[in-house]
């Protein structure tokens, strides 16, 4: 146990040193600050802990030596009382330990977050300056070129300036396109499995819908039928009552 104690309470310096350096430029974002402060608290309280481990130790080993030699009961006592602060003082390093590795790890998260943001702020600023260097530079190399020549180089040059523009937006802008890839992923998913519930979910309707739209088919067929029989015999009276007007206009007329 000693070793261990030793070997993490001369590891913890370094790990002090290289956060602050790295934390040092971030320092602007509150979220980072406040992670940062709470780590450095519980680094401190660590090694508070793993000395006061280390003396109760120390004199856990001292009294228990004392008892073993004496054989007096109260030195017995005084060394089981050491050996109890011991097992408490390594519960309580054990814990302060605990809540270090949580707190670093809401750090690391911070950190994570902030860079994220500040690639994205620095994606647009470097989009900006390329658009400014680009058209500051073809002002200059337009003062140079021949009047006669004008009009085709501007056309030339800002061709020529948006592809650079644009391959620059893409590539500055990859990072933040792979981190909301993600999460469009995930909604289509959500999306599909929505779909697929309202299919189910209306099929049934769709099925009764057809059956009741062929049950009427079934019965008008009938009906339909029954109505063209009856316009055809309409119609062959009517045909019959004219040819026999016009019989007996022929008879008149020749009589």
């Amino acid at each position: 146990m000693a070793r261990r104690v030793v070997k993490k309470s001369v590891s913890k310096p370094a790990r002090k040193t290289t956060s602050s350096k790295r934390t040092a430029p971030k320092a602007v974002d509150p979220a980072v600050t406040k992670a940062q402060s709470l780590v450095t608290s519980l680094e401190k309280d660590v090694q508070a802990q793993t000395k006061g481990v280390a003396a109760a130790k120390k004199a856990s080993v001292s009294a228990r030596n004392k008892a073993k030699k004496s054989g007096i009961a109260a030195d017995k006592k005084v060394a089981k009382t050491a050996a109890v602060a011991l097992t408490k003082a390594s519960s309580s390093a054990k814990a302060a330990r605990a809540k270090l590795a949580e707190a670093r790890n809401a750090l690391a998260k911070a950190k994570a977050v902030h860079a994220a943001k500040a690639a994205e702020e620095a994606a647009s600023a470097k989009i900006i300056q390329l658009q400014d260097k680009l058209a500051a530079k073809a002002e200059a190399d337009l003062a140079k070129a021949v009047k006669a020549f004008e009009t085709k180089w501007k056309k030339s040059r800002s061709a020529a300036d948006a592809k650079k523009v644009k391959a620059a937006s893409k590539k500055l802008t990859a990072k933040v396109k792979a981190a909301n890839k993600k999460a469009a992923a995930k909604l289509a998913k959500m999306e599909r499995a929505a779909a697929a519930k309202a299919k189910a979910a209306a099929s049934p309707r769709r099925a009764s819908s057809r059956r009741k739209s062929t049950a009427k088919a079934a019965s008008s067929a009938p009906t339909q039928s029954t109505a063209r029989k009856t316009s055809t015999r309409k119609t062959s009276a009517r045909k019959t009552t004219r040819s026999s007007r016009a019989r007996t206009a022929k008879q008149q007329s020749a009589a």
